[in-house]
């Protein structure tokens, strides 16, 4: 420009000063030799922000950053304009007010006719916003290839025409499994399945991306460990400007999880159509607005008994009681559900049978879009049952808490069965003393026998009552059925008030049974009782026994038996609670007239003898229960074997023998002694374990020691009969005991003696353990005191 001012000294200098001023957009001014301003246009000062008189004479290096200025930037841009006549570049300038912008500078060398530099034009324009641009650009270029190579998620790459593979993000690699120097070259259609490359679905998915722009596909792709993958494709043609396709970009998305997802939920619809449809514990229908039944399912049928065609159309309320309809609750209950959200209740619903049913129902509210009630669900549930075994829990309990005071009453009658035991060791003792002194005294003799005879039914009665308390473990023994059921017919009869009468019809010759007396007896008292009961009134109760050879019958029974049947005139028992008689605590008596377990536990004496328990029974014609009872014919009943008996009825020991007897009753302990005495054996005795055994140490012999098992202190009679058992095996001890818990505990490991004894009892069982045979006696006292 410079240039073709000096060769044209004619142009119009007013003409160049209006063009130059009239630019804005740029800054043109001219800078002497040294770089100082020497013009300045408007677009100056509105590009840098001096004025013309604040700017000419001033370096032009002002204009550059401090950064620039230190590297010296503006003497090179001067210096390469003077050199070669022109200096291009862009970089940040900076303004007036010291902020930047970017600029392209041109910087032209002026030159005189001479070809002297004399000065230089320099052009400045504002590229900020361009520059912005391509930075932005640069930054989204950065920031997309960043995207592309970090997603994951994906697999973004790059086809060639041909669908070879351009390249490979890290998505790709996670999705197939493929490194990208394992698949960059490769065909894409390595990614399809055999079945797909055989139907040529890879060329057909290039040929419509190419012919229509895209393709969309979900489908099986095959992992490189050869594994599928359920994927999510798309294919979008790559065009240059000509419109041609140069490649193709194919992004990939595994969506197994989501297919899972979705075909679970497609399986729990369907599931959830076929529960409504195929529910039959639960009714589950709609109601419009007003109540009316919209549909109904298989559970609603069954529990209300109406088929689809009778009940959809009615109105809800033909399923309540008439005394609801009168109260209203139908409509209470959808006000309810219509103000509140939900209605649920229990009570009771009626069938289209008219019979009722008690239920547990559900009523919700459903709603539009816009909050409106469109209807109502209704979901019924038949807790009949439920409601009864609530019933019954709640009667269990309370038949639990009487059972629990009878328990404390057992406990309490145990150890009140064990003191009265000693009492009574007292009297036997005494009265076998008694008879001896009583000489041929008949009338005393007499008097001595009844006081004998009520002491053997204090005994019975102890029995009996630690049978209760079931503190009497079992003592199962051969007996005479015919003998054992006339025992048992005193203790019926005195169950039994006068009004009802006591028959029996035992069988002659009944084959022997072995048992637990005690138990069978309690067996036949609870059978008496609960008739007694049945017959308020008055009635016949008959004890009848028979012997029974069964073959399958009752209950797989097979062999000799004995039938021992209680029938009762009672009113009988109603079907409906027959099936339930031998139950634990079930019982048709008021609280506190029984405990349900009577006939538990006639039905778990018969069980554990081997037998089986049947019962018949029909209104108005009585009640008969039948024992059946395992027999033994030909055995003979367990009988005490009579040996050399005095005339008291003891058997005599031989003289001499040497008992120590610890009992911590002394008149127990005494009238012990004197029975030995009265056999013959000298008897010595101590309330005190621990004396007993401090003798023992001392070189006292002795052939036996007699033991009371319960005493009280810091030993035991247990726990003295163990030690001597350790320390002198070869003693003889026999424990005696009143407290029945101690036979269960003991069996086979002591020989045992229970309270109260005779002497008889005494004698034969001390004679059963040897004691005075001959080898015995003084060898196995000197044993024991050595």
């Amino acid at each position: 420009m410079s240039e073709r001012m000096e060769r044209d000294p004619a142009v119009d200098d007013a003409s160049y000063r209006l063009l130059v001023e009239a630019v804005v957009d740029y800054a043109i001014y001219l800078l002497d030799r040294d770089g100082r301003v020497r013009t300045w246009n408007p677009g100056g000062e509105r590009l840098k922000g001096y004025r013309a008189e604040e700017i000419i004479g001033q370096p032009f290096a002002l204009f550059f950053t401090e950064e620039d200025r230190r590297r010296g930037l503006p003497e090179t841009a001067l210096e390469t304009a003077r050199r070669v006549g022109r200096f291009e570049s862009e970089g940040w300038r900076l303004r007036k007010d010291g902020s930047r912008f970017w600029a392209l500078a041109v910087i032209d060398a002026v030159r005189d006719p001479a070809g002297e530099v004399v000065g230089f034009a320099k052009i400045t324009r504002d590229m900020t916003d361009r520059h912005e641009a391509q930075r932005a650009l640069v930054e989204t270029e950065r920031r997309f290839r960043l995207l592309v190579e970090g997603v994951t998620d994906y697999a973004i790459f790059m086809l060639h025409p041909n669908g070879t593979i351009a390249n490979w993000n890290a998505g790709a690699r996670r999705i197939h499994g493929y490194e990208a120097d394992e698949i960059v070259g490769e065909h894409f259609s390595r990614f399809y399945t055999e079945e797909d490359r055989a139907a040529s679905l890879p060329a057909r998915a290039l040929t419509e991306a190419r012919t229509t722009g895209r393709f969309e596909v979900e489908a099986w792709r095959v992992r490189k460990d050869g594994s599928r993958v359920w994927a999510g494709v798309v294919i979008d043609a790559i065009r240059d400007e000509a419109g041609e396709v140069i490649g193709f970009a194919k992004i990939t998305r595994d969506l197994s999880e989501r297919r899972r997802v979705e075909q679970a939920l497609q399986e729990s619809e369907r599931r959830f159509r076929l529960l409504v449809n195929g529910v039959t514990d639960y009714a589950i229908f709609m109601l419009d607005p007003n109540g009316i039944v919209v549909n109904w399912n298989a559970g609603a049928r069954l529990i209300k008994g109406y088929e689809a065609e009778d009940i959809v159309g009615q109105h809800f309320s033909r399923f309540y009681t008439k005394e609801d309809r009168e109260w209203g609750v139908p409509w209470r209950a959808l006000a309810e559900a219509r103000s509140a959200g939900r209605f649920e209740a229990e009570g009771w619903r009626v069938r289209k049978d008219g019979s009722r049913f008690w239920a547990s129902v559900v009523i919700d509210a459903i709603r539009d879009d816009d909050g409106a009630i469109i209807g109502f669900a209704k979901i019924t549930r038949d807790i009949t049952g439920r409601r009864e075994s609530q019933l019954a829990l709640d009667e269990a309990r309370q038949q639990l808490v009487q059972a629990q005071k009878l328990e404390a009453l057992g406990q309490l009658t145990g150890g009140v069965a064990h003191d009265f035991n000693n009492l009574l060791q007292v009297i036997s003792s005494g009265i076998d003393m008694a008879e001896r002194l009583a000489g041929g005294d008949r009338r005393l003799g007499g008097i001595l026998a009844e006081v004998r005879n009520a002491t053997k039914r204090g005994a019975e009665l102890t029995g009996q009552l630690l049978t209760f308390s079931r503190r009497a473990p079992l003592r199962p023994e051969v007996v005479d059925t015919e003998d054992c059921l006339k025992q048992a017919v005193g203790l019926i009869r005195r169950s039994l008030p006068p009004q009802v009468s006591l028959r029996t019809a035992l069988d002659r010759g009944l084959w022997p049974i072995r048992i637990d007396v005690g138990q069978l007896e309690v067996a036949l008292l609870n059978l008496a009782v609960n008739a007694r009961d049945a017959m308020s009134g008055g009635g016949t109760l008959t004890l009848q026994a028979r012997n029974a050879g069964l073959s399958g019958e009752p209950q797989g029974l097979s062999g000799p038996h004995v039938a021992i049947a209680l029938r009762d005139t009672g009113p009988g028992i109603p079907a409906e609670v027959l099936v339930r008689v031998f139950e634990p605590f079930f019982t048709t008596k008021p609280v506190g007239k029984g405990t349900g377990l009577g006939l538990s536990q006639v039905h778990g004496f018969a069980e554990g003898a081997g037998g089986r328990v049947t019962i018949r029974s029909a209104p108005d014609e009585g009640t008969e229960v039948t024992l059946f009872i395992p027999a033994l014919p030909g055995a003979e009943a367990d009988r005490p074997q009579d040996g050399s008996a005095q005339a008291d009825g003891s058997q005599r020991l031989p003289a001499g023998l040497r008992v120590l007897v610890v009992d911590d009753d002394p008149a127990v302990a005494r009238l012990t002694a004197g029975m030995l005495e009265a056999a013959g054996c000298r008897p010595e005795t101590t309330n005190d374990p621990r004396k007993a055994l401090r003798w023992l140490e001392a070189g006292r012999t002795f052939d036996m020691l007699l033991l009371d098992v319960v005493m009280p202190g810091s030993m035991s009679g247990l726990e003295l009969a163990k030690e001597v058992q350790r320390r002198w095996p070869g003693l003889p001890i026999l424990l005696a005991t009143g407290y029945a818990a101690d036979e269960g505990a003991l069996t086979g490991k002591f020989d045992l003696l229970r309270k109260p004894f005779t002497a008889l009892e005494l004698t034969r069982t001390m004679t059963g353990l040897g004691i005075g045979a001959p080898g015995a006696g003084a060898g196995a006292g000197a044993g024991a005191g050595g």
